[in-house]
């Protein structure tokens, strides 16, 4: 039998605003971060929720 997970709206929208936080972050003239302690903490929770996102549910 086959198990389809679907997406999880929170898990969207958490991933779109921190993505959308992490791009205005950016400094595209000099190609740094504004607040690099910021951005490690924002890239790190967007890496979290996209692997939430798509990681396969357990089958028993």
């Amino acid at each position: 039998m086959s198990i389809k997970k679907r997406l999880s709206f929170p898990f969207i929208v958490i991933a779109i605003v921190i993505g959308a936080a992490i791009y205005e972050q950016f400094d595209f003239e000099n190609l740094k971060f504004e607040k690099p302690a910021l951005t490690i903490v924002y890239i790190l929770t967007f890496l979290m929720t996209v692997y939430l996102l798509f990681k396969k549910p357990k089958s028993k």
